[in-house]
């Protein structure tokens, strides 16, 4: 497979509110990729949740922490790399909740996670130069 020659980057600081520019980003995205729109959709939606355990979890101080998202297209997978500064987190060791519990038997958290493990096609972790390289993977044409 061939990556595509115009990888795809974006810089956002570890606040909520860059969700809109995460959002504005894919539709930009889909339009020069030519994406179909349930994928931006779950693409945004993954995105969402990645970031905000990443804003909510992973840092200790209030600073700005800067995570970079890299899109790529191999064949007909597109490949969305995660990468940030905050504390060592491999979300591939979390096992999945039970949602076969009520909502009041089930502790919280965890669903954020769970989704993007069903919504992905492949979902991998690496460490590298004290960063968080997460690593998603989705056929575009399933």
């Amino acid at each position: 497979m061939n990556a595509v020659s115009d990888p795809k980057v974006l810089l956002v600081a570890n606040q909520i509110e860059e969700l809109v520019r995460v959002e504005t980003f894919l539709e930009e995205l889909s339009e020069s990729w030519d994406l179909p729109v349930q994928l931006v959709f779950s693409l945004n939606l993954v995105i969402e949740e990645a970031l905000a355990n990443i804003i909510s979890y992973g840092y200790d101080d209030q600073g700005r922490h800067e995570i970079r998202m890299e899109f790529a297209r191999e064949g007909s997978d597109l490949l969305l790399t995660i990468i940030d500064d905050g504390h060592e987190y491999d979300p591939t060791l979390k096992m999945d909740p039970d949602i076969n519990l009520t909502v009041e038997e089930r502790p919280v958290g965890g669903l954020g996670i769970f989704l993007i493990k069903k919504i992905m096609d492949r979902v991998e972790y690496q460490r590298k130069d004290n960063k968080n390289h997460l690593i998603l993977t989705k056929n575009i044409e399933s």
